[in-house]
């Protein structure tokens, strides 16, 4: 006879850790329903990354190879880095949840701005490391405060450049007068997940940045400019005592076999994607130049979203989007991010903001 019993004994941090909230779909008009709620790219990968992946579907029955030895050789000639200083994972997200495994341990803590990428927050818990949120200033990364917040028990600084979901971007001059100062024992991590919309030529690229410091990491996706959110493939750049670190944090095979199939092919095609990506950026500055002439206040954005300041306002703009068929991605009390699509659906956009700040 089985006696009853307590349900399995697990973590308690679980209780109060939410679940991550992908951003959602809704239905308007006629049916029409327009995602910008989640920063994908509005363009699937082209037809030679389609293809490479429909070969690579031929042997889903065999394990892929757990190094990814080509995609990595051929990013690290890329990139112009050594292929030691290249390591792979399931996404940015992936390689971020990778490198808090490597660093936490009871009493560590995590820098980062605050509002940031949601994910920060849930996979620092979930890692056993404690958050140190720091306010952002003016809707971006206020380096001074970041700086001021580390003590002897951080073991990262996050730094999301362009920042997510503002779409601001630290200068070159102050991050790099940042990086000098950092003490030695924590790790920077320059979360660049949406480098190939930067057109400011002071935001720095970040595998610039990293060679002559070893406690300085870059993390890069396929997700958003190369249209390969769904595969989930990301990068990390840096010294061989990170990228090892991370090798041995990832989960055998987690880089797929259509996954490196799909990032040899984009690196094969990059310069058609990135013909897209510069669309993209056009979409961008027409948006952004759409809502203020509406009357908005929208902080210049280097990635492939804008974000509106809405405070109180924020769910209500959200459902006035809703009903006109457009998803946009809220934060309650702050704002709402909301990412570049087609033109066409960028229109419908900016005819709901429009409308709606005639009624503010």
């Amino acid at each position: 006879m089985v006696s009853e019993s307590k349900s399995p004994y697990l973590r308690a941090v679980l209780e109060s850790i939410p679940a991550y909230k992908p951003g959602r779909e809704v239905v308007g008009p006629d049916g029409r329903s327009i995602k910008l709620s989640s920063n994908e790219s509005p363009l699937g990968p082209l037809p030679s990354v389609r293809e490479a992946v429909s070969r690579a579907a031929a042997d889903l029955n065999r394990y892929p190879d757990p190094g990814a030895a080509e995609l990595v050789t051929r990013l690290a000639a890329h990139l112009g880095v050594p292929e030691e200083h290249v390591a792979l994972g399931a996404g940015s997200v992936g390689l971020l949840q990778q490198l808090l495994e490597a660093v936490g341990e009871p009493g560590a803590e995590v820098v980062y701005a605050w509002r940031s990428f949601e994910a920060y927050p849930l996979l620092a818990e979930l890692s056993g490391v404690t958050s140190v949120r720091v306010p952002l200033k003016d809707e971006t990364h206020d380096l001074e405060s970041l700086l001021a917040a580390i003590t002897d028990d951080t073991r990262m600084v996050l730094v999301c450049n362009p920042n997510n979901p503002t779409g601001t971007a630290v200068r070159e001059r102050e991050l790099v007068d940042f990086l000098d100062r950092v003490p030695d024992h924590v790790l920077v991590v320059l979360d660049e997940a949406y480098r190939e919309y930067v057109r400011d030529p002071e935001v720095p690229d970040g595998v610039t940045l990293y060679g002559n410091r070893p406690n300085v990491a870059v993390l890069r996706t396929f997700s958003k400019a190369y249209g390969l959110a769904a595969v989930r493939l990301g990068f990390l750049v840096g010294h061989p005592s990170v990228t090892a670190a991370v090798r041995k944090t990832l989960v055998p095979f987690a880089v797929n076999h259509l996954a490196q199939a799909a990032g040899i092919a984009s690196l094969d095609a990059e310069g058609e994607l990135l013909e897209r990506v510069e669309t993209t950026v056009k979409e961008r500055e027409r948006v952004r130049e759409g809502l203020v002439a509406a009357g908005w206040t929208v902080p210049p954005s280097e990635a492939n979203f804008v974000w509106l300041r809405l405070d109180e306002d924020t769910l209500d703009f959200a459902a006035a989007c809703a009903r006109e068929g457009v998803s946009v991605r809220p934060f309650d009390g702050e704002g709402a991010r909301v990412s570049l699509g087609t033109p066409e659906e960028n229109d419908v956009f900016l005819g709901v903001a429009t409308a709606y700040a005639r009624r503010r």
